[in-house]
Formats: C-alpha cells, structure tokens, sequence
C-alpha cells in the first residue's frame, strides 16, 4: 500500500524564472527505503520540503500530495507534525531544548500526551538509540554526530509513519555518519519504518536502499532499483552524478559491464575475483614530484586551550612545500582544525614555532599576514558573506584591501573566472547550493591573492561534481604556486586530489606520505576501492587504478 503519492508536481519559487520542479510524480510503498539524489540545485531538497506541510518554502505550486490516503491540504495539524517526521542537514538547527531528556520529551508534551506516555517512550527511545549514557547532558556539549542522533530519536519518539531525511550526514565525520546511517537501517528494517533520504554521497546509503530516485533539473530521470542505476548512466554518458556511484558500482561500469551491478565492498571484491587475473598486482605510477622548497615550517608546537588541561597538539613538526596540495586526515578530536588554525595565525601555540618563508608567523603584522600570504576557508562557508550578492561581498573585500573601483572589478573578474562563479555574482550567497557558496567563498578569499590558502572540510554538503570542481580550482591554483592546505575527512578526496597526506592521531603526526603509499596499507582509512582490491591487486587505490589493472590482466575466461 502507497503510504505517498506525489503527483504531476511543479514547483517555482517567487520571482523565479524556471520552476524548481517540474510535472514530478512517484508513490512510496509502505516501509521502503528510498534514496533521492542528484546534483546540488535539482530540486531534491524542495521535493522534500514540499512532503511535510510546515516546511513547504513559499512558491506557486501545483499537483497533489497525498499521505496515508489524505490529500496534503486536508491532514490535521496533529497528523501532519507527527506522522511525518523530518530531519535536517545541520544538527543545531533542529534542536530547541537545553537538555537531551528535554529534547526527546519536547514533541510529545507538544502533542499533550500524558505524563507516563512520554516517560515510558522517551526511556524505550533513549535506549534503542544508546542515548541513556549522555541522557542528562546539557544539547551544547554533545558532538555533530550525537546532536544529529538526537534529532532522528526526538523524531522517532513520536512514532512518525514516515521519516524525511535532507542531507542528514552532511556534517559529520565518517565514522558518526555510518553510525547514523547503520541507525536508519535499524530503523527500517526492525520497525518497517518508511524513509526517504535525500543524499549526495551513495556510497553507503545505495546498499541498504530498496529504491533510487534521480533528480535533474527538477524531474525525476531514473526510478528503480539502485543495482540498475549504472545503466542510467550507461545512457547518459557524462552525467555528473556518476561520480556519486558507490565504488563497486563506478568500477563495474569502468569495465564495461552491464545489469545488476555490485554496491558493496564484499559484492565489488567478489566481481574482481571471480571474473578477472590478477597477475599483474600493481600499477607503476608516477607520482608528482614536489619542490625541495619550504613555503611553510613548522617545529616542535605544543598547543593547549587552557593551562589546567591536557595538550591539544604535542610537538608537531611539519614541512609544507610551495605548490603542493597537503591533506591532513584524522579522526574528530584529534586537532586537525585547531593546528589548521595556527597554521593560518588564528591561535599561538606556547612552545614551537610556525615560519612562513623562512620568518616567524608572530613577526608579521595582522595586515602583511592577510595579505598576498595566508587565506582561509571556513566549514561554514556561509560565515563569509555579509551582502545581498557575491558581487557586493567581493566588492568588500576590494575596498578592504584598498583597490580603486577598475582594480576591484578586474580582480572580482578573474577570481570569478578561477572559480567559475562568473554567472552567480548577482545572486545572494545564501540562495546558492552548498557547492556554490564553497566556490563563492573561495573566490572571496583569493581576491587577497594569498600564497598558502587553508581549507577546513571544504567537501561538507557538496555533491561529488562539485567536489571535483573544487579540486580542480586547488589544482589551477598549485599550477600557480599557490599552496593549499586541506583538512578533510574525505579519504576519496585525498587519495585522488594530494600531493601529500598528513595523519593526526592524539595531538601528533603520525605519518606523511604521497597518497598512493598512504592509503594503501591502511585497513579502516582508506578509500573503497583499496578495500575492495585488498588481497588481490596491490597499491590500488582509486576506482580508475583498479579499473586498469583489470584491463591489463583480462577476464578469467581469457577475454582482454
């Protein structure tokens, strides 16, 4: 039984020129799990909002929603806040409350449920969920991962028939995102929970779906199984949400093979193995060979938040060389951002140094620092903007610097062009998708034409496309002698896009290499494609590189 039904849908937003969806129509079975992706800007997340009356954005819409068998319009209030269930891409913006118990109990008391309701699903809840060990603790010490988990069960508690989910991973670590992800799965497969997840990133979502929908330019291009997806792109060649494709899935359609294709990295090996040699094990590659030059030292740094607590940073040494693209990869906790953050002269470290072409960073002032030599990118890229447009916002920047009004236009001009935001100068920052305002930003801090640029988590919440975009921009900048500094969890990323990797356990480096050497040893962080080569091609870490060794060795049955 259809528990939704969205039919000939279309949706445009005020003032708007084309409408954000278009003529969209799908039902979904009672206790499926559907995925919904597609580039940022399709219209994904609007179709989303559009489902749940009280998040519906203001526009001219036409076509019919039904839920349970009610047209939207007809739901009463209480159905409509509780049997539809929402959770959003940043875990604060959801939270009301100041303690968890609170927050879990907050829908409930909304709805009047007496007093031994609330406290028996509230405990039953925080238990299924693994809540009850931080029950008592105050929303605000809580990390991104558990803010967000405490969002899905504050939704759960109230027995939803149906859970939307925008981007819910977006901004979380890999190892909280899988966590939630496992959690959603619990949820549907245990409870018969319906989902739908909208979601960039595929690669662990897709094995546990029943069901893909494809959005682009607001219409639905694909629907079915999510083992059928790669015959989409088979013709489609060139769409750009094949790089959204798990890994199993990218390197099949790589090899040529058609129908079901494997998702997982247990079903990916299986395919290798049984269908291909593996004579030759490993590829001879031929790595970017870096400059002797330093832009960047940095000896022995010793950093602390407070002198009564323990050492956030512990004799950090490193050496950043000029052009090159270094990733410094982690777990959370480990100081990752607040050594980006010295790095960039935000913070003072009490013991070390931190040089910068050959001289202290505390020897400079303020104005030489941020000018022509360090520029840094936010994870919130939002933080940067403050004008109704790009254009005003870089034209701040411009004024700042003291440039006349031809100066800034041209430098305006060229950072547009670098970036390839030239047709988004006029829009307002905030009305772009997240890919969008990560290029925006970017174009704003090199109008100060820096020599090192440090990027925190700059692939949050964007689609695979537009990740690739933002590496080709980092790659034009080290073409140019730009350095670039990345902190990421984004093994993928890394292992395609860096010169070097950098690992940060427990306050100190554990280790450097170049990203072939890196992650191919690694067990738990590594890419999926070295996981599903493991024991069978050696050194292969990257979908293509995997892919070729295939080639090379031929099928089992002879073929090449």
């Amino acid at each position: 039984m259809a528990i939704l039904q969205v039919e000939n849908l279309t949706f445009t937003y005020p003032e708007a020129k084309l409408p954000a969806l278009t003529e969209v129509s799908f039902s979904i079975e009672e206790g499926e799990f559907t995925v919904i992706c597609g580039m940022s800007g399709c219209g994904k997340s609007t179709l989303l909002s559009l489902i749940k009356r009280e998040t519906a954005p203001f526009g001219n819409k036409k076509g019919k929603i039904v839920f349970d068998g009610s047209l939207q319009e007809n739901l009463d209030n209480r159905a409509s806040c509780s049997d539809i269930g929402f959770v959003r891409q940043r875990p604060e913006s959801q939270i009301v409350t100041d303690k968890v118990w609170h927050e879990l109990a907050f829908g409930l008391e909304s709805l009047g449920l007496p007093s031994p309701v609330i406290r028996r699903r509230v405990a039953e809840t925080a238990t299924f969920f693994g809540i009850d060990r931080w029950y008592n603790k105050k929303t605000t010490e809580l990390s991104g991962g558990q803010k967000q988990l405490l969002n899905l069960a504050a939704v759960t508690v109230m027995h939803p028939k149906l859970l939307l989910l925008d981007e819910p991973t977006a901004q979380l670590d890999p190892i909280a995102s899988s966590d939630f992800i496992n959690t959603l799965r619990k949820l549907n497969r245990e409870l018969g929970l319906t989902v739908l997840l909208v979601e960039h990133r595929l690669e662990d979502v897709l094995p546990i779906a029943d069901r893909v929908l494809l959005v682009d330019e607001g219409k639905i291009v694909f629907d079915g199984s999510p083992h059928l997806l790669t015959d989409f792109f088979d013709e489609n060649a060139g769409h750009p949400m094949e790089y959204a494709l798990p890994s199993a899935a990218r390197i099949f359609r790589m090899l040529g093979s058609h129908g079901s294709s494997p998702l997982t990295v247990r079903d990916g090996h299986t395919y290798l193995t049984r269908n291909y040699n593996n004579t030759v094990r490993s590829l001879d590659k031929k790595q970017k060979t870096t400059t002797a030059e330093n832009e960047m030292s940095v000896k022995d740094v010793y950093f602390r938040y407070e002198k009564s607590e323990s050492d956030v940073l512990r004799g950090i040494s490193l050496d950043i060389h000029k052009g090159e693209h270094l990733c410094i990869l982690g777990g959370n906790g480990t100081g990752k951002t607040t050594l980006l953050n010295i790095l960039s002269g935000l913070m003072k470290p009490y013991r070390g140094k931190v040089t910068l072409g050959g001289k202290t960073l505390t020897k400079y002032s303020q104005a030489e620092l941020y000018r022509n030599n360090l520029a840094m990118l936010p994870q919130d890229p939002q933080l940067l903007f403050l004008k109704k447009t790009v254009r005003e916002d870089l034209c701040e920047v411009g004024k700042a610097l003291g440039h006349g009004k031809d100066e800034t236009e041209a430098l305006i001009n060229s950072a547009a062009e670098e970036t390839g935001i030239t047709q988004l100068l006029d829009r307002h920052p905030y009305d772009l998708s997240g890919g969008e305002q990560q290029k925006a930003a970017l174009a704003k801090i090199l109008l100060t034409q820096p020599r090192i640029v440090f990027l925190d988590e700059p692939t949050k919440g964007i689609d695979p496309y537009g990740r690739k975009q933002l590496a080709e921009i980092l790659r034009s900048l080290n073409a140019k002698g730009v350095t670039t500094v990345t902190v990421t969890h984004d093994a993928e990323f890394a292992a395609e896009y860096a010169d070097r990797c950098a690992f940060l356990f427990n306050g100190e480096i554990i280790s450097t290499d170049i990203p072939g050497d890196f992650f191919a040893d690694n067990i738990f962080y590594t890419t999926a494609a070295s996981r599903i080569a493991r024991g069978f091609f050696d050194n292969a870490v990257l979908c293509g590189e995997v892919a070729e060794l295939c080639r090379i060795n031929g099928r089992r049955n002879g073929e090449i």
